[in-house]
């Protein structure tokens, strides 16, 4: 039914159109609801559809149908959180309503499905403010529930579940965990409850919480119903595993505690109490709030402890008192005094006497009402009269009293004699002679005559009466002896070949069949005996031994041909047997398995002791295994979906518990280790062989090791899964897996080409392409999943055949990690990128505080550095790098001539002068390529605050810039300036275009503070020109400055001295041209020669602009003469002299 659900709605139809409450609408809904419970996704919509129709309808078997499926639907399904609120929602008003229904279940199952709608809607409405309608009715269920709890007539099923209820609102109204990253969505309470909730109170809900479990704890004390304290006691244990806070009020409540409300019950009642509480207390005890009230709990368990004992002693005491009455009550009447007490004693009238007092007894008791006794009396009266039974008397009489049962109806059995009444005895029996009892003349019972086919054809065809067994005894000795000295059996008629095979198979089909009644039968049997061995042995035998070849024919020479065919003949009759049992078993291989198992060992014992006598006949054993071993696998292969049960390890113990395995079998386990679909199977024996197997250990763990480099990810895992349980420290399994991870690893290493060796000075071969740490091809292990030679460039899948086994074993033995650093350095470069890629799982699983981690990034061997790197670039991608790792960088780099990319992860965080010590050799790495621009562009904005929007602006009023370690933008571009060598020209200049793509922060201002500070330096940088020609280009607003202030200050500096910067110079003042002008007048004649030589199109420009600037004539004619033009108009007295005028641009 679970895999094959029905039509819920088909099946309701079916169930709805029979006649209501009838055994066919039963059964109709019970299967439903089996369907139902396996397949839960219909429920909500039957529910809600049904749950209207129950309310206020008479008591029938659809409502109680409908209310228990809502009670699985809320409770026990496993339909979402948010299906079962939207359910209970949908029911609540209805399950309200049917808490004052008249039937006492209807309630029950009420009070039950509202104990579950109570927090599943409490934590939707503390979300929810808008329902205040559902609070209400919730509300009012609850005090009609908790009124049920104080009512002392309601029914003690109704009050049972009430209590239930009840101790579920003071879990949900006490303060759970407060910090919400603790709290337990699946435990709702008072602190899920918001402050400003418009109608629920959180502390009148506490307050009401605790005012319960006041009344609970009353109850505990006062309440002499057991089932209510059972209940009380048990529920107690989740509120001290969810609320810590009252653990104390429990461990007190408990601990003073005393069955003085209980003294009007039976003792056993008493203890089953008792005993909850210790359970209780030491179950507290043993949690994790308990350790506090340890010697709290412990004071009262010795107290309860005393308390049990001195109730046990005055148990037994009434017990035995009233085992006494009992027994004074019936005695037998005294003995007659007189003259009669001297007469002898007349059996039969003693045994009328006897009788008679029996039967005046039985008269009594069977008048007596025993209804008007205690409860608690009758129990003690039963047990006292046990008790006063020897065990022996008491088996006798419950013998007695089945005998009478399987007699006529109406027949009172009497009790076996020596037990009612030993004294009495049968006087006129003939006294027993204790003489030797001849065995065939005995008498047996019916019960021991197990088969007696005589008698039984003799009854069943109505022929001659059974003789009785007086008479047998009563023949001569001489007719029950019979002289068998001359007897012969006859001889066995000659069976044809279909005839022998016929009884053959009969024979084992007869005791196959029998399997199952044999089975049942050893149930029967004492311990120690044997069960089902015997019918395997036998089965076995016929197939292994029964038909040897006779003695004339010989088994290890040359045979006749009449000889050699009826030896063929005798085989060939053997295997069709052995293929009955071979199929038998394959019938059902699980269950049917210790006699497979039987099977193979005697097949192979039976092989050695042919062997041993020199027998040349093939062996059965290795045929008949691979038989099975071929019929399983078509087994797993007809499966549905060719998918084994994980769960079934019959072939693998199978294996196990073989004699010998052939090394096909190992083959045939790494096929099915293979298939994703059967691996369970071959996974589990392998595992189990080098488990339990040593003589096949290292052939099963060679097939696991090779199977961690398959190219199918699912099988590499799973046997890497498998071997590394092994690691460390189990033997000899540890040393051989690291052995192998290590080779394989190795096989990774650049070889040298074979047969190339060159003989070095000892005498020794040696190869003459081969570096250091590499190995000659030959030496290395090989897989038949690696090829021979690993093809460059490696592919990532490759690399990762090779190394998987070794990062899974390096988790749980780190030192596996100095291997994988001391051959990283003799990878091929294809090879050392893609264990940079795979290794970031391992290193993420390590942790950036693991200390053999760190270690190696200290020491890393010399060609590992770019791993290193890749583990320092692992630890900071999504967090900040630890002051340890930083400090560590730090050193490796003062120590050794590291890349520069050891500082980018760390150079965000280290103090200002660190980053104007490291950050040059970081940008140095920029030679055009796109991804060292990302990493510096990436570094710049980590070490660069953003400058306010504000800044540059004329007011004061704002704040400061905070003060910190990083380096403002200006500082960043004077620092590229200053350290132009250091960098090299072509980074510099890289590096300086990367500040002026980061526009947001690089702004016009910011280039002007640069220009500023470093045109004050003593020495001008190489690159400071074409940074400023770049500033003028982005940003026009900079040209001003640049014309009036910036090539002034670069004339007065002489810029003209020094050859690069003064061709900057030229350049600039073209480029800003027209208003580089009044800058270039204040130039040297021979400079201004120069300049306009160099650019010859600023001549115009700068002749205009002398021309209409005409101040002293002789000035403007020389001007006018180095830009190659003379001018003859007379010359007059300009309006404003030039060197004023120059000196005011």
């Amino acid at each position: 039914m679970a895999g094959n659900p029905i039509d819920p709605l088909q099946a309701l139809s079916a169930a709805l159109a029979v006649p209501a409450d009838s055994k066919e609408q039963a059964d109709l809904l019970a299967t439903l609801r089996e369907s139902l419970e396996a397949h839960p996704a219909p429920i909500p919509i039957l529910c809600t559809t049904l749950v209207k129709t129950v309310s206020g309808a008479g008591d029938s078997l659809l409502k109680r149908w409908v209310l228990d499926l809502l009670h699985f639907a809320i409770a026990r399904s496993t339909l979402s959180q948010d299906v079962r609120t939207s359910l209970a929602s949908q029911s609540v008003e209805t399950l309200a309503n049917l808490l004052h229904d008249p039937n006492v279940r209807t309630v029950k199952v009420a009070i039950q499905c509202l104990t579950s709608v109570y927090p599943l809607l409490f934590r939707s409405l503390c979300t929810n403010r808008t329902h205040r309608q559902q609070w209400d009715i919730l509300s009012q269920s609850k005090s009609r529930i908790l009124e049920f709890v104080a009512s002392p007539t309601v029914n003690n099923g109704v009050k049972l579940s009430a209590v239930k209820f009840m101790q579920r609102v003071i879990l949900l109204q006490t303060r759970g965990v407060s910090d919400p990253r603790l709290q337990n969505r699946n435990d709702p309470s008072i602190a899920n409850v918001p402050a400003d909730h418009p109608f629920i109170s959180a502390a009148a809900l506490e307050a009401e919480g605790m005012k319960l479990l006041e009344n609970v704890i009353t109850i505990l004390y006062t309440s002499q119903n057991i089932d209510i304290l059972t209940a009380v006691v048990n529920s107690w244990s989740n509120l001290v595993k969810q609320r810590p806070t009252l653990v104390q009020l429990v461990v007190s409540s408990l601990a003073s505690w005393t069955p003085a409300a209980l003294a009007a019950l039976s003792a056993s009642a008493v203890k089953s109490v008792e005993k909850s509480i210790r359970v209780l207390l030491i179950h507290i005890s043993r949690g994790p709030h308990g350790s506090a009230f340890g010697a709290h709990i412990n004071e009262a368990l010795s107290q309860q402890a005393a308390r049990m004992e001195r109730a046990s002693a005055e148990e037994k005491a009434c017990m035995a008192a009233v085992a006494a009455t009992a027994a004074e009550a019936v005695k037998k009447r005294p003995l007659p005094t007189g003259p009669a007490a001297d007469q002898p004693t007349d059996a039969k009238r003693l045994k009328v006497e006897v009788d008679n007092a029996v039967a005046n007894s039985a008269t009594f008791l069977a008048s007596f009402d025993f209804t008007t006794l205690p409860i608690a009396l009758v129990t003690d009266l039963i047990v006292a009269n046990l008790q006063a039974f020897t065990e022996p008397a008491l088996l006798g009489l419950v013998q007695a009293y089945r005998q009478g049962r399987e007699g006529a109806p109406g027949t009172v059995p009497h009790p076996p004699d020596g037990v009612a009444d030993e004294a009495l005895s049968i006087s006129d029996m003939p006294p027993v002679k204790d003489e030797p009892v001849d065995p065939l003349k005995m008498d047996i019972d019916e019960e021991e005559m197990e088969y007696e086919p005589d008698r039984l054809n003799e009854a069943l065809s109505g022929g001659a009466e059974v003789v009785d067994e007086e008479v047998v005894t009563e023949l001569p000795e001489v007719a029950l002896s019979l002289d068998l000295t001359d007897f012969k059996l006859p001889s066995p008629r000659d069976l044809t070949e279909v005839d022998r095979a016929t009884l053959m198979r009969g024979v084992v089909n007869r005791i196959c069949d029998g399997e199952e009644e044999l089975q049942e039968a050893s149930h029967a049997l004492p311990a120690g005996a044997l069960s089902d061995d015997m019918w395997m042995l036998l089965i076995i035998r016929m197939a292994t031994r029964a038909a040897e070849p006779p003695a004339d024919i010989p088994q290890n020479g040359d045979k006749s041909n009449g000889e050699e065919e009826q030896f063929a003949d005798l085989s060939s009759r053997q295997d069709k047997l052995r293929e009955v049992l071979c199929n038998y078993i394959m019938i059902d291989f699980p269950s049917r398995l210790r006699l497979a198992t039987a099977w193979m060992n005697e097949e192979w014992y039976n092989d050695r002791i042919r062997v041993g006598n020199g027998s040349k006949r093939r062996p059965n054993y290795d045929t008949w295994l691979n038989q099975i071993v071929s019929s399983y696998q078509t087994i797993l292969e007809s499966k549905a979906e060719g998918k084994p049960d994980s769960k079934d390890k019959a072939f693998a113990k199978f294996l196990l518990d073989l004699p010998s395995i052939p090394a096909d079998v190992l083959d045939l386990l790494r096929d099915l280790s293979v298939d994703p679909e059967k691996m369970h199977v071959g996974f589990t024996s392998l595992r189990e062989f080098v488990l339990e197997r040593p003589s096949l250990r290292a052939e099963a763990l060679r097939v696991l090791l090779d199977l961690t480099t398959h190219p199918e990810p699912v099988t590499r895992r799973a046997a890497i899964n498998t071997v590394r349980r092994w690691v460390p420290g189990i033997e000899p399994m540890d040393s051989m897996i690291r052995d192998f991870a290590l080779q394989i690893l190795r096989r990774l290493q650049k070889r040298s080409p074979k047969g190339s060796k060159a003989t070095i000075g000892d005498g020794s071969e040696e190869d003459e392409n081969m570096e250091d740490g590499q190995l000659p091809s030959e030496e290395l292990i090989q897989t038949p999943y690696l090829s021979e030679e690993i093809d460059l460039p490696a592919e990532k899948s490759l690399v990762l055949q090779h190394v998987e086994l070794l990062f899974a074993l390096s988790v749980k033995v780190p030192e596996f990690l100095d291997e994988i650093f001391s051959a990283y350095g003799q990878m091929d470069v294809s090879v050392q990128e893609a264990i940079q890629d795979l290794i970031t799982a391992l290193i993420k699983s390590l942790g950036s505080s693991n200390g053999k981690l760190l270690t190696l990034m200290r020491t890393c061997p010399p060609g590992s550095e770019s791993l290193a790197l890749r583990v320092l670039t692992i630890f900071t991608e999504h967090g900040r790098p630890s002051t340890q790792l930083v400090a560590l960088v730090k050193g490796l780099i003062s120590e050794r001539d590291l890349d520069a990319r050891f500082l980018i992860p760390i150079i965000a965080e280290m103090d200002k002068a660190d980053i104007m010590r490291y950050l040059p050799r970081i940008v140095s790495i920029l030679n055009g390529q796109q991804e060292p621009k990302n990493l510096v562009r990436s570094v710049f904005s980590s070490v660069v605050t953003t400058p306010p929007q504000t800044f540059g602006s004329v007011t004061s009023n704002l704040p400061r810039v905070r003060q910190s370690e990083l380096l403002t933008p200006a500082e960043l571009m004077v620092l590229l300036h200053e350290s132009e060598k250091e960098i090299g020209l072509k980074s510099a200049i890289e590096a300086i275009g990367i500040c002026f793509s980061m526009t947001d922060v690089f702004r016009f201002e910011i280039l002007a503070v640069v220009m500023q500070r470093i045109v004050d330096e003593p020495a001008l940088p190489v690159l400071f020109l074409r940074t400023v020609i770049q500033a003028v280009t982005t940003y026009k607003s900079l040209v001003a400055y640049v014309s009036t202030t910036l090539l002034s200050r670069l004339i007065t500096k002489k810029i003209w001295q020094n050859p690069h910067l003064w061709e900057g110079f030229i350049r600039c003042a073209k480029v800003i041209a027209p208003a580089s002008f009044g800058a270039l007048l204040q130039l040297p004649k021979e400079q201004l020669r120069e300049l306009v030589d160099k650019q010859p199109s600023l001549k115009s420009g700068l002749r205009e602009y002398v021309t209409k600037k005409a101040g002293n004539k002789a000035r403007v004619a020389g001007f006018l003469d180095l830009f190659g033009e003379d001018d003859h108009t007379p010359l007059s007295t300009p309006s404003t002299p030039i060197d004023p005028l120059l000196n005011a641009v």
